[in-house]
């Protein structure tokens, strides 16, 4: 049956008569209420998230809002079968590949959940299933979960749209380009030479 109500508890709204702690979440028990919750946690509380992400200006990190929805699907001569719908958003700064800036990377994670009793259901049905199949765990810590979808989500090579720099120079690069103008300065000073006539100074005998 359907939970009802809603209310707020510890930055988190929640639907339902029961109060379930998203670190220690009953799994089954939350999708058969018809569970709802939702949270905004601390960027910086996501420590395997930040790994390689560049520090946000004082004040400025956005949160990681999250939603997650609970539901028992009724199947005829079985168990219900447990599934979780869950929503999560943030933005990290990391540093763009081409030109070395920090870029705004958005994250956004929506995925739906099945939970089954063994292991070897859960390979069988996640390889017919579009959605992930997960062994029912007897307590879920949410933030973990969270982390790991936002993980996957990740870009393997962030790069801007359009880099708002050019790439810096190498100390080789810069060095090169210094040279360029007296090695330009010479080329010009030899082909004048090489035009001199006999008579002129430098110039080539016949």
């Amino acid at each position: 049956m359907a939970a009802h109500g809603r209310f707020r508890h510890g930055g988190l709204a929640l639907s339902g008569a029961q109060r379930f702690d998203p670190r220690r979440l009953d799994v089954a028990a939350f999708a058969q209420a018809g569970g709802l919750l939702q949270g905004d946690w601390p960027a910086q509380e996501l420590q395997r998230l930040q790994q390689g992400a560049l520090p946000w200006p004082e004040g400025a990190a956005p949160g990681v809002i999250w939603t997650l929805q609970g539901e028992a699907r009724a199947v005829a001569g079985a168990e219900p079968e447990i599934r979780l719908h869950l929503q999560a958003r943030t933005s990290l700064q990391l540093s763009c590949q081409r030109c070395l800036q920090a870029m705004e990377v958005p994250l956004a994670v929506d995925t739906r959940l099945r939970f089954v009793r063994d292991e070897a259901l859960a390979e069988q049905l996640d390889e017919q299933s579009e959605e992930d199949v997960l062994v029912l765990p007897p307590r879920l810590d949410l933030r973990e979960l969270v982390e790991d979808e936002l993980i996957l989500a990740l870009p393997l090579v962030p790069r801007h749209a359009r880099c708002p720099r050019p790439l810096p120079m190498s100390a080789g690069e810069e060095a090169l380009d210094a040279e360029a103008p007296a090695v330009q300065g010479l080329a010009g000073l030899a082909a004048l030479l090489g035009r001199a006539g006999p008579g002129d100074p430098g110039g080539k005998p016949n």
